[in-house]
């Protein structure tokens, strides 16, 4: 167990923590949540021991580990990506030399009922336990199948770490960790690194994991499918929810509301006893009840809302110029890098209107792709063409690291603003949460979420009608991306985009193109339906993998995409059929409520109206074509099952 203890820590003079506590169990899922700048990072740090609180204490329970994967570092490895992996076992030469030692001492000793016989045994279980949970022998076969898990192929393993990229290499640094297998893992936006592929095997490694695991991610998906307990740090104090994020999320919204009706109550209780107080303070036969009523206000503890940051970046896409019908057609398109082939014999007919998703393991082609379409890459084989009329709107995956880093923020987007939009550069701007003080930083002293939304400013300068972002969302907050998000969905222009959050693409776009072992599929559905069908079979058993496996050849088989269409058209028909019964069945009993209703009065024998008896045959009338009705539904519904 990790037990914080009345912890604080102060940050250029903001207090992040006063008198915080709370204790993380053994096997508990965490999601730590809360503003940029809450303090979620600091408090990882601090759980590791990377950072000293001003205050308080954090206690970590005897023989037990903390691991650390930082959110950016600057990976220092030489050898080849295997041996770096291999690195994470170093502790195992330790611990075998410590069994080999306390099994000898075992053997010798005679004193068996003694407390510290007990305690050399008790070790020995714990040394053997540790043993078996980091592999023992099994070293390199474990560290292949975590390195293949995040992405690496085989061909990888003989390659030195220094010729991968810096997210290769953060890889390289997280299987190091999961590796050494500690009994605390505390991740700091592990996605940020991983395509789609490779966080859907961390969620399953991570589901089975024996120790405790502690997140931070702006990843909503990836933090339900972790974690069991929320954390959120707000205004220097933490609230604790023992649930998922997304539970998380409508409970802290009844909190707040719970305080705002409970300081609204407050208020008009103080309001009633000072009108009671000034209403009679200079009369005698009243002092008693005034000063009670003083001494009333003086021990009533203020009730306190929690701090809601109200910030949010706002905006829109400008309107799409008119485009032609055909945005992008691609036929036999192929490109390779020396003898590295990308990909290749790639068709594509993108109409204009159409949203759709590059998706696929890191490597596989998707921003190589994207770079043909927008003119950066020429070398490629087969024709590529864009449609008349076409304008380009690109937002790179590095898009923000592109940027001058010695300009201020006013200069990069004066740059590139013109005719009527200059005026309106520090509205823009302050959409983006930049306020006057900011507009004269230079880019080198952004944070990363700030040179993300000043990235996303200046695309928002040009009207676009084909619209490429390839991971927009990096170093953005969970609010920026929704708003980004729901700037897309209303965007009328054609939409690419490549990324990695399924929350963030789920409803967005309607097809997908996935890159796979060098060529494109096309794949029309949402992501979520994509990944139920391509990646399921990682977290099944092999029979089911093949079952499905099975059904889907089937279904390609004998349908094709005509007859694929026209399944979902019937499954549409047969909802609405069931939708119909239902709906029937509740006009029915509704009607037969009455019918007893007036049953009940007859039986009485009291007298009634005409009025009455005309109501009552009319009800038993629509009660017989009702039941018509839904005997009808009912065999229409049974012929589409």
């Amino acid at each position: 167990m990790i037990s914080v203890n009345n912890l604080s820590v102060q940050f250029t003079g903001t207090e992040l923590f006063k008198g915080v506590t709370f204790n993380i169990a053994d096997h508990d899922r965490v999601g730590l949540v809360g503003m940029n700048g809450a303090g979620k990072s600091t408090l990882l740090k601090i759980l590791c021991g990377w950072q000293e609180p001003e205050s308080g204490t954090i206690v970590v329970a005897s023989g037990q580990t903390v691991g650390y994967l930082p959110q950016e570092m600057v990976p220092d490895a030489v050898g080849t990506v295997i041996d770096e992996a291999l690195t994470a076992f170093s502790q195992l030469d330790a611990l075998e030399q410590e069994q080999e030692r306390l099994t000898a001492e075992i053997a010798e000793r005679e004193d068996y009922e003694s407390r510290e016989y007990t305690r050399l045994l008790e070790r020995h279980n714990e040394v053997t336990e540790r043993l078996t949970m980091l592999g023992g022998g099994r070293r390199r076969e474990a560290a292949e199948k975590v390195l293949l898990g995040l992405g690496f192929r085989h061909s990888d393993f003989d390659r030195p770490v220094a010729v991968f990229s810096g997210g290769w290499q953060m890889r390289v640094e997280l299987a190091k960790l999961l590796l050494k297998h500690p009994d605390f893992l505390l991740l700091d936006e592990p996605t940020n690194h991983l395509d789609i592929e490779s966080i859907q095997w961390l969620e399953n490694y991570l589901a089975a994991y024996t120790g405790a695991v502690v997140l931070v991610s702006h990843d909503r998906t990836f933090l339900d499918n972790i974690t069991r307990r929320t954390i959120e740090i707000t205004a220097g104090r933490i609230y604790d929810y023992k649930c998922p994020y997304s539970e998380y999320v409508v409970q802290m919204q009844e909190r707040r509301a719970s305080q705002m009706a409970q300081l609204t109550n407050q208020q008009r209780q103080v309001a009633q006893i000072e009108a009671f107080i000034e209403r009679f303070r200079y009369k005698a036969t009243k002092s008693r009840q005034v000063q009670s009523r003083i001494k009333m206000l003086e021990r009533m503890e203020q009730v306190s809302v929690d701090e809601v940051s109200t910030e949010s970046i706002h905006f829109q896409f400008p309107p799409a110029p008119h485009s032609g019908k055909i945005v992008i057609e691609a036929q036999h398109l192929g490109k390779a890098y020396g003898e590295h082939q990308v990909f290749d014999g790639v068709d594509m007919l993108l109409t204009a209107g159409r949203k759709v998703a590059f998706v696929g393991r890191n490597g596989e082609g998707k921003s190589t792709m994207v770079k043909i379409i927008v003119g950066e890459i020429g070398d490629y084989t087969g024709s590529y063409r864009l449609g008349q009329g076409v304008v380009l709107g690109y937002y790179a995956q590095n898009q923000a690291a592109m940027l001058n880093l010695e300009k201020t923020v006013f200069e990069t987007i004066d740059d590139v603003a013109q005719g009527d939009i200059r005026p309106k550069i520090r509205n823009i701007l302050g959409s983006f949460l930049f306020d006057t003080e900011d507009m004269d930083k230079k880019v080198k002293v952004l944070s990363g979420g700030e040179k993300a939304r000043l990235a996303l400013a200046k695309l928002l300068l040009t009207p676009s009608n084909l619209l490429i972002l390839d991971e927009p969302t990096n170093h953005l907050d969970m609010n920026s991306k929704d708003v980004l998000k729901n700037a897309l969905l209303q965007y009328t222009g054609t939409l690419i985009l490549v990324s990695h959050d399924r929350d963030f693409l789920q409803g967005l776009t309607e097809e997908l193109y996935e890159f796979r072992d060098g060529g494109v599929h096309e794949y029309k559905g949402d992501i979520m339906e994509f990944m139920a069908e391509r990646y399921a079979g990682n977290r099944k058993e092999d029979k089911e993998l093949k079952d499905r496996k099975t059904i889907k050849e089937v279904k390609n088989a004998s349908a094709g995409k005509q007859a694929y269409e026209q399944s979902k058209e019937r499954e549409r028909e047969r909802r609405k059929l069931q939708n119909a019964v239902q709906q029937i069945e509740k006009e029915i009993e509704a009607l037969e409520e009455q019918i007893a209703q007036k049953d009940e009065i007859l039986s009485s024998g009291q007298p009634q109206d005409a009025a009455f008896y005309e109501e009552y045959r009319q009800l038993k009338q629509q009660l017989e074509r009702k039941m018509d009705a839904w005997e009808e539904a009912v065999i229409q519904a049974e012929s589409e099952m």
